[in-house]
């Protein structure tokens, strides 16, 4: 992956209720984005991309929904990339731990990001107050 987020020249973003439809919703404007963005519904990417929006909304509503009435998913992609956040306003950063230590959703997160050649990385907020989970694949 040669592009940073930066110059990803195709961008998406999406505010949602921190609650249960939010899964769904963030799931499906996955693959609207994917598919709007030329990313054929087969690419090997697309399956666990949805995976693992799925289980970071889920997150985000399950931990942060007190603190965070809202979820944010970003997208962003390129020729060769594909990288996408979710962002909530509760200020814990979780440890995206390597797969073989950890168990549960991030674990899992972390092992299919990994499988596929991309990045895993938290970013909290300038004020301390939330964070984004960045995820970044190859296309």
């Amino acid at each position: 992956m040669t592009a940073h987020l930066e110059t990803l020249p195709y961008r998406h973003v999406l505010t949602l209720p921190a609650m249960g439809s939010a899964v769904r919703m963030a799931r499906e404007t996955t693959e609207q984005v994917l598919t709007e963005w030329g990313v054929s519904r087969r690419h090997p990417t697309v399956d666990p991309a949805l995976l693992i929006v799925a289980e970071l909304v889920t997150n985000s509503v399950r931990h942060a929904a007190a603190l965070s009435p809202n979820v944010t998913v970003i997208f962003a992609a390129g020729p060769d990339t594909f990288a996408f956040a979710v962002h909530d306003r509760h200020p814990h950063q979780p440890t995206l731990c390597a797969p073989d230590t950890g168990t549960g959703g991030l674990a899992t997160v972390v092992e299919l990001t990994l499988g596929l050649g991309g990045s895993a990385v938290v970013r909290g907020d300038a004020d301390g107050q939330g964070k984004s989970i960045w995820i970044t694949l190859p296309l």
